[in-house]
C-alpha cells in the first residue's frame, strides 16, 4: 500500500498523458458558488491586513436572500464579516439584499496547539502541476475556459453587452491539441432573445478569445434560457470550485479548498508551493510537464511525503528535496503569504496568473 500512495501521481499523470480528447470548465465572479470564494477571501484579506499572523478559516453559504458565514478565527484584527460580504455581493454586480447569520469562532486550541510550534494546519496531500504547451504552462483547456469566462465578465462590465449579467459559466473541449467545442451559459436581461445572444457572443467572446470558430461547435445557454441567476437561483459554497481553481480535473486533487484559509492551512500554502515548483522545474528544463505531489500530518512540521516526476515518469524528487523546503513556515515565507493578496485569486484560478508569488520562475 505504501508504493501505490507513492505512485499515485505518476499513474494518474500517465493515464491523463494518454488522453485525446478533454473537457475544462471555468465560471464568472458572479457563479454563486465563486461569490462566496471571494467573500471569504475578502474576509480572510481583512484581517490579514491588519494582523498579518491571523489564523482564518472562514466559510460562506448563499442560498435565496440568507448568507451565513461559518468557521473559526483567531486575529487581533477587527473586521466586519458581515459588511465586508455584503460589499462583496455588491461590487460583483447583485443587488439583492442578504440577511446575514454569523458564527465564526475561535480557532481549537487542539488545532493551534501543533500550528503554533510550525507544524501543518491539516493533513492531507496536495498537488502541482505545469506543462511547456501554453505560456502560462498549464493546459490550453484550462487557459481558454479562463479566458472565455473573464472576458465574459469583461463585455459586462464595460457594458459592451449589457444584458449580460453576472452568473455564468464557460466550457472548452479539446482534441489533439484544438478546440472541438466550446460553451458558455450566460445569465442575460429578460428583454433579448436567444439568438441575439448567441450571435453576439460568437462576435465578442467566442472569436476573440479562440480565433476562428470554423469547425468548433459553439453551445450557448443550451437550456434555452438563464435569466435568473446568482444566489436567487442556486445556493454557493465556498470551497465547491475546487477544479475550476486548479487544473481543470485533468490532475489529481487532494480534495482541500483554498479560499478563506490563512497559509498555515497547507491545503492551500502547500498546493501553492507545488505549483511554484513543479512550474520551476518545467521553466528550467528539468521536465516539458511536471508533476508535484506532499502530504502533511496535522502539528507535524516536516512532510510526510514529497514527490515529483516528469512527462516520462522520471523521478524528480532529489532535485525537489535540494533546492525547495516544504515546511510550512517555509512555504510561507518564500510565497509571501501573510500578505493580503487572496480576494483576487478567488475567480478565473489561481494559477497561471503572472505577479503572483507562486509563479516566480527561479533558477534552480
Amino acid at each position: 500500500m505504501g508504493d501505490l500512495f507513492v505512485y499515485r501521481p505518476i499513474i494518474l499523470f500517465a493515464m491523463f498523458q494518454l488522453l485525446e480528447r478533454y473537457t475544462t470548465e471555468s465560471v464568472t465572479s458572479g457563479h454563486p458558488d465563486k461569490v462566496c470564494d471571494q467573500m471569504s477571501d475578502a474576509m480572510l484579506d481583512a484581517c490579514l491586513e491588519q494582523d498579518p499572523k491571523s489564523r482564518v478559516a472562514v466559510e460562506t453559504f448563499g442560498s435565496h436572500g440568507t448568507l451565513m458565514i461559518g468557521g473559526e478565527v483567531t486575529t487581533n484584527a477587527k473586521v466586519d464579516m458581515n459588511k465586508i460580504a455584503a460589499d462583496v455581493y455588491k461590487s460583483i454586480g447583485y443587488t439583492e439584499k442578504l440577511k446575514i447569520l454569523n458564527t465564526v469562532a475561535k480557532q481549537s486550541n487542539d488545532i493551534a496547539m501543533g500550528v503554533d510550534t510550525g507544524g501543518a494546519g491539516d493533513q492531507g496531500i496536495m498537488y502541482g502541476y505545469a506543462t511547456n504547451e501554453t505560456k502560462e504552462m498549464l493546459p490550453l483547456g484550462v487557459v481558454l475556459s479562463h479566458a472565455l469566462a473573464r472576458r465574459l465578465e469583461k463585455l459586462r462590465r464595460e457594458k459592451t453587452l449589457p444584458w449580460i449579467k453576472p452568473d455564468g459559466k464557460t466550457q472548452v473541449t479539446i482534441e489533439k491539441g484544438k478546440v472541438i467545442t466550446a460553451l458558455t451559459s450566460t445569465q442575460h436581461a429578460k428583454n433579448v432573445s436567444q439568438e441575439e445572444i448567441r450571435k453576439e457572443l460568437i462576435k465578442h467572446l467566442f472569436t476573440p478569445v479562440l480565433g476562428s470558430v470554423k469547425g468548433i461547435e459553439i453551445l450557448v445557454n443550451p437550456t434555452g434560457k438563464f435569466e435568473l441567476g446568482g444566489f436567487a437561483a442556486d445556493a454557493g459554497l465556498t470551497g465547491r470550485k475546487i477544479m475550476v481553481d486548479t487544473y481543470g480535473g485533468l490532475l489529481p486533487h487532494g480534495g482541500g479548498a483554498f479560499s478563506g484559509k490563512d497559509a498555515t492551512k497547507v491545503d492551500r500554502s502547500a498546493a501553492y508551493m507545488c505549483r511554484f515548483v513543479a512550474k520551476n522545474l518545467v521553466a528550467n528544463g528539468y521536465a516539458k510537464k511536471a508533476i508535484v505531489s506532499v502530504a502533511y500530518a496535522i502539528g507535524r512540521v516536516e512532510p510526510v511525503m514529497v514527490v515529483a516526476y516528469d512527462e516520462k515518469g522520471k523521478n524528480l524528487t532529489k532535485i525537489v528535496e535540494k533546492n525547495f523546503d516544504f515546511r510550512p513556515k517555509a512555504i510561507i515565507e518564500r510565497l509571501n503569504l501573510r500578505s493580503p493578496i487572496f480576494r483576487e485569486t478567488a475567480a478565473y484560478g489561481h494559477f497561471g496568473v503572472a505577479g503572483r508569488p507562486w509563479e516566480e520562475i527561479v533558477n534552480i
